[in-house]
This record gives structure tokens, C-alpha cells and sequence, in this order.
């Protein structure tokens, strides 16, 4: 591959590296605020600040695995680093991954409506709900970690049979490659239940337009509206999740594929997931909107200010 093509995957990756830590960063640093200045935050402002915590995590082993990959692809690794990297890239997949579809069904309890006396149940006791839900992953995660740990046990037995003993692991690809199947069948899973939240959703949708579609406001009305907005941000939650667990896959199903640009691509679907959707919750979220919009007016008033400065020693009169 030409250095010209190397350099635009580069620069596509670490832009989205750089968008994905000023949104996430933004995202913290707002409800940060909010609870110093309150003292108390919302379910969804813990939900998304744990949230963009893991994506700024993720982010950052996703770039480094860029990096270590295509810059330092001979690099050998301690088998005790090895064995953190690999918790650590499990523990922040899986919280971006759980605390999203938590958020979904969160939005999904307090927006949808139906009779069911199990889903008024769960919508009366949202919080408790999502608390759950988040012990569950917490059981899923503590099962996925005792599953990996295992295989690593075996790959790195193996290796130490097959050679001379050392105390470094040089096959990345093999340690790459179990890192994605460790993932593949708990990510689908979370991926599932989003799915399932976007589903009910819609039909939820459908049967207020059909009670309302008599009515003179008809689907103007502020719950028709509030279901498109949170269909609006679960479609593209969806589509950027499918992204990520597309790239994931399609490395597990043509991992040897010895063009280097299938790996560019697969690198660049992965990070785009944790990196756009921040933006897709600012937007989503009337608080983290109505912050943008002011810093995106502040940003407008300086930019004016600091010109003039900058211009004005050579418009007027210098003391120099």
C-alpha cells in the first residue's frame, strides 16, 4: 500500500478519535457541572456520563490498537500486559455496549405506551429496571471475563508448548483474534435487546397514530413527536451499532485476509460507533443541545473579538 493511502486512513482515524473524545469529554464535563451546581443528577445524565466514560476508553484502545498495528506490528508484548489489555479492551466493550442498550430501554419505558400490565409495571419502576438490567450485565460481564480468561490461559500454554519459553507474546494476530470472539456473542446480545426496544417503539408509534389519526392536531401532538425523536435516535444508534459489530465480524470471517485495506476498513467502522454517537446523544438530549448551541454561540461572539484584537495594533496606534 502506498504511504498516500496509509496517511488518509491515518487521518480519517485520528479525526474520528479526536471527535469522539470532545464529544464524550463534552458530554462529562456538562452533567459535571450540573451536579456540582445541583447537586443531583438524572438516571439518564448517570447513564450517559457512565457512557461516554467507556467510549472514551474504548476510544483510546481502539487508537492505540491502530496504531500498534499498522505502525509497530513487530512489537512483542508481555504476556502480563497482554493479560491486562485484554480486561481492559472486555470491561470498556462491554460497559459502551450494556450502558447504551440500557439508555434505549430507558427512553423506551418512559416514551412507549401499552396496556400490558408486565410493561406498566416495568414503566412505573423504570429506575429499578435499569438497575437491573445493569446487575444482569455485570453477570454477563463476570461470565465473559472467567469464558476469556480461559482461552487466553490456553492460547498462552500453547504457544509456551510450541516454543521456548519466554516472557513475551509476539502473536498479535492471535491475541486480536481472540479478543473479537470474546466479544462477538455478548455483543450481539446487547445488540438484541436494542432491537427489541426499537421494535416496540414502533409499534408503540403506530398504535398512538391509530388512536389519534382522528384527532385536528393528529401527529403533531408532543407524544407522536417525542416517539420519532426517540426512534430518530435509536435508528441511528442501531445503524452505527451495527457498524461496529459488522467490523468485528467481518475480521473474525476473513481474518487472514491478506489485503491490509480490509483492516483499514474494519478499523475505521469500529471507532466510528464510540466516536459519532456522542454526537447523536448531545443532540438527542434537550440539556447537552441546549449546552452545544451555547458554547457554539460563544465560540461565535469571541471569534469576532479575537480578530479585532489581532488587527488592531496594525489599525491604530502601536506603543511599540
Amino acid at each position: 500500500m502506498s504511504s498516500v493511502t496509509l496517511n488518509i486512513f491515518t487521518i480519517i482515524v485520528s479525526v474520528e478519535f479526536l471527535m469522539g473524545n470532545l464529544g464524550n469529554g463534552f458530554i462529562i464535563l456538562v452533567n459535571c457541572m450540573d451536579l456540582i451546581n445541583s447537586r443531583k443528577i438524572s438516571v439518564v445524565d448517570h447513564l450517559l456520563t457512565a457512557l461516554a466514560i467507556s467510549r472514551i476508553s474504548l476510544l483510546w484502545l481502539l487508537f492505540t490498537n491502530w496504531w500498534k498495528a499498522v505502525f509497530f506490528p513487530t512489537f512483542w508484548m508481555n504476556i502480563i500486559m497482554v493479560r491486562i489489555l485484554y480486561m481492559v479492551w472486555i470491561v470498556t466493550c462491554h460497559f459502551s455496549m450494556w450502558l447504551a442498550t440500557c439508555l434505549s430501554l430507558f427512553y423506551c419505558l418512559k416514551i412507549a405506551t401499552f396496556s400490558n400490565s408486565i410493561f406498566l409495571y416495568c414503566k412505573w419502576r423504570v429506575k429499578k429496571v435499569v438497575s437491573v438490567m445493569l446487575l444482569v450485565s455485570l453477570v454477563l460481564l463476570l461470565l465473559q471475563l472467567l469464558q476469556s480468561n480461559m482461552h487466553l490461559d490456553m492460547l498462552i500454554d500453547e504457544y509456551e508448548r510450541n516454543t521456548s519459553y519466554r516472557s513475551s507474546f509476539p502473536d498479535f494476530l492471535e491475541f486480536s483474534k481472540l479478543l473479537l470472539y470474546s466479544n462477538t456473542l455478548f455483543t450481539f446480545t446487547a445488540f438484541a435487546l436494542s432491537l427489541i426496544t426499537f421494535l416496540l417503539l414502533i409499534f408503540s408509534l403506530w398504535k398512538h397514530l391509530k388512536r389519534t389519526q382522528h384527532s385536528v392536531r393528529g401527529s403533531r401532538d408532543v407524544s407522536t413527536k417525542a416517539h420519532i425523536q426517540a426512534l430518530q435516535a435509536v435508528v441511528i444508534f442501531l445503524l452505527l451499532y451495527t457498524t461496529f459489530f459488522l467490523s468485528i465480524f467481518m475480521q473474525l470471517w476473513k481474518f487472514e485476509f491478506s489485503n491490509i485495506l480490509y483492516f483499514y476498513f474494519c478499523q475505521i467502522g469500529e471507532i466510528t460507533f464510540p466516536s459519532i454517537h456522542s454526537f447523536v446523544l448531545i443532540l438527542g438530549n434537550n440539556k447537552l443541545k441546549q449546552a452545544y448551541l451555547s458554547v457554539l454561540k460563544w465560540l461565535k461572539c469571541v471569534g469576532p473579538k479575537m480578530n479585532l484584537r489581532v488587527h488592531k495594533p496594525f489599525g491604530g496606534c502601536c506603543i511599540f
